[in-house]
């Protein structure tokens, strides 16, 4: 696989497993998206440079603390227009786009907060879905796991005992 020539170059992507009464947001990815089009995912996006460095930092040595929540939060806020609770770590991942960018996505999961949702033209629906409702979706690779691990997570169950792929 042809890779860039900087091995250390990687688009940076978080996303968010949104919680609400039980159920959880996902999105249909439009038909024109580079990668994954027509495909159900959840909110997220891409880190930019200008989630930071037009805001002051936060030492004095310009370092910029939570530049990716921050990038998280706007991206949940354009992409279905929504606030999210508490922001939690729960996995990360790396594949390739089909543009040979390597990416690395770093999973979250939130409490819904407030707001109606209203997707942009990035998505072309949503859905509020349980875990067992979300087996009906053509969901992008992981994304049903991810959901999986935060049920279990918020049912105070063992997250670790979901398998990808069957590995």
């Amino acid at each position: 696989m042809e890779l860039p020539e900087n091995r250390e170059l990687h688009r940076i992507v978080s996303t968010a497993i949104i919680e609400k009464n039980g159920k959880f947001l996902i999105t249909k990815r439009a038909p024109d998206k580079k990668v994954f089009p027509g495909r159900w995912t959840v909110p997220g996006g891409g880190l930019e440079t200008d989630d930071y460095v037009n805001t002051p930092p936060t030492t004095k040595n310009n370092i910029w603390y939570f530049a990716l929540e921050n990038s998280l939060r706007r991206e949940v806020t354009e992409e279905v227009g929504i606030e999210i609770g508490k922001v939690n770590y729960l996995l990360d991942l790396a594949f390739i786009r089909p543009d040979k960018m390597p990416v690395i996505t770093l999973s979250f999961y939130a409490p819904y907060k407030s707001g109606e949702v209203k997707i942009n033209s990035e998505s072309v629906d949503y859905a509020w879905i349980d875990f067992e409702e979300s087996k009906k979706y053509d969901l992008i690779d992981g994304i049903r796991e991810e959901i999986e691990m935060v049920d279990k997570i918020l049912k105070g169950e063992d997250p670790s005992t979901v398998k990808f792929n069957g590995k």
